[in-house]
């Protein structure tokens, strides 16, 4: 199975050819070879995905002089009707570690576009253990600067790490491998929304699933050529 998943990397393509793409194609290509037993799902789940990003963002390490800080959540105030794209494995993680918060008051009791996971008292996350890459990825000099685009302020300064786009081209090859309707994404908020409602994994996975446009839009967003 291994020598096939390898082929199927091998032949898949993913476009723009750049930087970007041929960093997360080569992590890719390495957390493969280093897995034994990797199979399909590996891929289709976005395990393959999150461990490439785990391991870049590890690699890499963090910037200095960051102002982010428990407590300060203006980056967990979520734009729009998405809020963010996960996998598979990422929403099934944070579905199940809300769950049991059901019927509790959510992040809309501190702001109404806040993430569901968040506690409205402390504006810490109750989901810390199980957050999605996204929410890893996000950082930030000045705090001001994210409480301005939290207002729809385009400001310079907030921004993702790598790594989140070596998780992004992980997960771009692992679909152009096993076809799009094999290898989903996720909004974050809609998923983080039905735990703290109390609605089933299945139905709530269901209503949260993205059309496969949203990943390609995701990376193009990120891009740094």
């Amino acid at each position: 199975m291994a020598k096939s998943i390898k082929d199927r990397l091998a032949r898949a393509k993913v476009t723009p050819k750049n930087t970007d793409v041929v960093r997360g194609k080569t992590l890719l290509d390495a957390w493969v070879d280093a897995q034994p037993d990797v199979a399909a799902k590996d891929l289709a789940n976005g395990d393959a995905a999150r461990q490439v990003g785990h391991i870049a963002m590890a690699t890499r390490g963090l910037p200095g002089g960051l102002a982010c800080k428990e407590g300060c959540a203006f980056c967990c105030i979520l734009s729009g009707e998405d809020g963010g794209l996960i996998t598979d494995i990422e929403a099934r993680g944070l579905h199940t570690a809300l769950a049991p918060l059901a019927g509790e008051p959510d992040g809309s009791a501190w702001h109404p576009d806040a993430c569901p996971s968040l506690d409205p008292d402390t504006r810490m996350c109750r989901a810390y253990d199980a957050r999605p890459m996204i929410c890893r990825s996000y950082i930030s000099p000045d705090a001001d600067a994210c409480e301005e685009i939290s207002k729809g302020n385009a400001v310079p300064g907030p921004g993702v790490v790598p790594a989140y786009t070596d998780y992004l081209t992980a997960h771009a090859f692992a679909r152009a491998a096993l076809g799009p309707s094999n290898v989903p994404t996720y909004s974050l908020k809609a998923v983080a929304a039905g735990a703290v409602a109390g609605r089933p994994m299945a139905e709530t996975l269901d209503a949260a699933r993205h059309k496969p446009k949203e990943l390609e839009a995701e990376r193009k967003r990120v891009s740094r050529g």
